[in-house]
């Protein structure tokens, strides 16, 4: 207490702005870096892929007749995404079950009534593909949904017809196993 010290705190700066000319309107973040403002902005991640080399044309053609069914039939996948999510959450706030039912034939009349054409004329490939598509995008199989929507007889019932044309509407996606139609899904700007 006797000898005093001095003491010196940090020095305020203020900011160094980059001067701004005549065409500058974009909005960008800024860091201050011992006074200088530094601006940066994020930007979208960037896949690099490398061009596919094909033994045969074989090859080359069933890849691109995969290539066109998977982009056919992705918009469906998506739209059964939102729409069971929807769903989920309007049952979520039915408290009665016949309100539950009555949501549940609302959605299996509107999809019924979007897609009665467009599904009908699916090859049984796309089929396959579609119901693949929409255990990914859902997280849950064809199978379940059907289950859980419409009940267990009904779900048993279209996995009869559907082993019959050569479907199994309990056949899950695996990123391993369908590696293909995960490149072709990555590539094709669905998730950009």
């Amino acid at each position: 207490m006797i000898f005093s010290v001095s003491l010196k705190a940090q020095e305020y700066t203020s900011p160094v702005y980059p001067k701004l000319g005549k065409a500058d309107t974009i909005r960008i973040t800024s860091t201050n870096d011992n006074g200088v403002m530094i601006p940066w902005m994020q930007l979208n991640e960037v896949y690099v892929y490398a061009n596919r080399i094909f033994r045969t044309p074989e090859e080359r053609a069933a890849f691109n007749r995969l290539r066109y069914n998977v982009l056919k039939v992705m918009p469906y996948a998506l739209f059964a995404k939102r729409r069971y999510e929807q769903l989920e959450r309007d049952l979520v706030t039915a408290p009665e079950k016949k309100e539950q039912k009555a949501l549940v034939k609302q959605c299996d009349k509107e999809i019924k009534d979007m897609f009665n054409r467009e599904i009908k004329d699916l090859t049984i490939t796309q089929g396959q593909i579609l119901t693949k598509l929409i255990d990914r995008e859902v997280g849950r199989t064809t199978y379940d949904i059907v289950k859980q929507t419409k009940g267990g007889f009904a779900a048993f019932s279209y996995q009869i017809i559907a082993r019959v044309v050569g479907h199994n509407l309990k056949s899950t996606y695996s990123i391993d196993e369908d590696r293909d139609i995960e490149a072709i899904i990555r590539s094709s700007g669905f998730y950009q």
